[in-house]
C-alpha cells in the first residue's frame, strides 16, 4: 500500500517533535540578573533563565545550601524576582526547566550595604594625562580581607587583597592605566569578609578619573593683571580657538567647577570668565584652566599654563595714623581706667606735698649744734 502524502507530514512531525525534545532535555540554560547582581540592601532584582522554550516553567536553585527557594520554584515561568533583600539573598544560582535540563552556569547576587562604606582616592589625582598610569586606593578603618573596585557602567570587578597599613587602616592599591578613553569615568570600592563573599559593603564615594592631553590647551588670564589688591573683584578667564563647549577651573589641583562657554573674546577665542569675588588672601595660589565638550565629560583638553594669582595689601587699621599733641595717653584709656588714674595722679601729688612739709617742720624744730 503507497504511503499517503498525510502519513509522510505524520512521520515528520513525530520526528521534528522528539528531536526538539532531545535538543530541549539537553540544552544549556543560561541565568542572568537585571538591573545588576549587585543589588543593594533592600531592592529587588530579577533573575531570568534564558532557553529557547522561554514559556516552558523554570525552577530556580540557591546552590550554597545556605537557603532553599520553593516559593520561586516553578511559579513563574522563566522569571524569577528576589526582593527586598536581605543577607539571606546573597549567594550562588542556577537554574533549569521544571520537568529537567542540564542546570545553568551558576550566577552570584551580590547584596551590598551589610557593613560601612571604605574610602577611595586617587594618586597622585583625578586628572591623568593619556597615555599614564593613576592609582586608586580603597581604605577602611574595618579590617576588610578584599576591596572590590568597580567601574560604572562596567560588568567588569577588580578585586584585591586588603593589607594593614600604619594607624590601623586596612587598603588595596588599583593600578588604572596606561590612560585611555575606556579606562575614564566614575569608580567606587566596596569591602567584604573571606567567610561572607556575597555580601558587601556599601559603596564609597564617587571619584571621578579624566584623561586630559587629548586637545590642545586652552589659556587663562586675570582680569585686570595677576596682581590683585585685597577687596578688589577677582575675575579670570579662560579661552581658546578650540570649539570647546565648557571649560574646568582648578586652583592647587582643587576643581572650583565649571561654565559654559560663554561668547568669544575680542580676537574671535571661544572664552568663560570665572568671577571669584572681592580678593582675600585665600584666593592666591596658582590656576589652570581646561576646555572639553559635554558629549564626553570624562576627556579633558591640556592644562593651561599656570597662572600665579597674588592678592597683595592688608587690613585697613582703625587706629589714627597721626596723634593730636594734646592727647595724653589717659585720653586713649576707657573711661574706668582713666578716673582710675586720675585718683592715683592726686594721691601721689598728696603724699609728696605732705612729706616735703612734714620734712620741713623736722628741721625747723630740731636745735642746731
Amino acid at each position: 500500500m503507497c504511503p499517503t502524502l498525510l502519513s509522510f507530514l505524520s512521520l515528520g512531525l513525530c520526528v521534528s517533535l522528539r528531536t526538539w525534545a532531545a535538543v530541549g532535555k539537553y540544552e544549556k540554560l543560561s541565568l542572568s540578573a537585571w538591573p545588576s547582581p549587585v543589588v543593594p540592601l533592600g531592592q529587588t532584582v530579577t533573575l531570568q533563565c534564558h532557553s529557547r522554550s522561554p514559556l516552558k516553567r523554570f525552577t530556580l536553585f540557591k546552590t550554597d545550601g545556605k537557603r532553599h527557594l520553593p516559593e520561586l520554584q516553578g511559579h513563574y515561568f522563566n522569571n524569577f524576582t528576589l526582593g527586598p533583600v536581605t543577607r539571606e539573598h546573597a549567594g550562588s544560582y542556577t537554574c533549569s526547566e521544571a520537568d529537567w535540563s542540564a542546570l545553568s552556569d551558576p550566577l552570584q547576587i551580590v547584596v551590598t550595604g551589610v557593613s560601612t562604606k571604605p574610602a577611595i582616592s586617587a594618586h597622585p589625582g583625578p586628572l591623568v594625562q593619556v597615555g599614564q598610569n593613576v592609582t586608586l586606593r580603597c581604605h577602611s578603618l574595618v579590617w576588610f580581607d578584599k576591596f572590590i573596585l568597580h567601574q560604572e557602567n562596567s560588568t567588569e570587578l577588580f578585586q584585591r587583597c586588603g593589607q594593614m597599613l600604619t594607624g590601623g587602616y586596612a587598603a588595596a592599591d588599583f593600578i588604572i592605566g596606561p590612560m585611555t578613553l575606556a579606562s575614564v569615568g566614575t569608580y567606587r570600592c566596596y569591602g567584604s569578609l573571606r567567610h561572607f563573599p556575597y555580601e558587601w559593603s556599601a559603596p564609597s564615594d564617587p571619584v571621578d578619573i579624566i584623561i586630559t592631553g587629548l586637545s590642545r590647551k586652552p589659556s587663562l588670564s586675570a582680569q585686570g593683571g595677576p596682581v590683585v589688591r585685597l577687596g578688589e573683584n577677582v575675575t579670570l578667564v579662560c579661552s581658546s580657538e578650540s570649539d570647546f563647549d565648557q571649560f574646568h577651573l582648578l586652583r592647587e589641583g582643587e576643581d572650583l567647577g565649571r561654565l559654559l562657554t560663554g561668547g568669544r573674546g575680542p580676537h574671535g577665542a571661544l572664552q568663560a570668565e570665572f568671577p571669584l569675588g572681592p580678593g582675600t588672601p585665600a584666593h592666591s595660589g596658582v590656576y589652570r584652566c581646561y576646555g572639553s565638550f559635554t558629549r564626553s565629560p570624562y576627556s579633558w583638553s591640556d592644562s593651561s599654563d599656570p597662572l600665579f594669582l597674588s592678592v597683595t595689601g592688608s587690613t585697613t587699621s582703625t587706629c589714627p595714623s597721626t596723634m593730636d599733641p594734646h592727647t595724653t595717653e589717659e585720653a586713649r584709656l576707657p573711661q574706668g581706667h582713666s578716673s582710675q588714674l586720675h585718683l592715683l595722679l592726686r594721691l601721689s601729688i598728696a603724699f609728696i606735698y605732705t612729706s616735703i612739709f612734714l620734712a620741713v617742720l623736722v628741721c625747723h624744730w630740731l636745735p642746731i649744734k
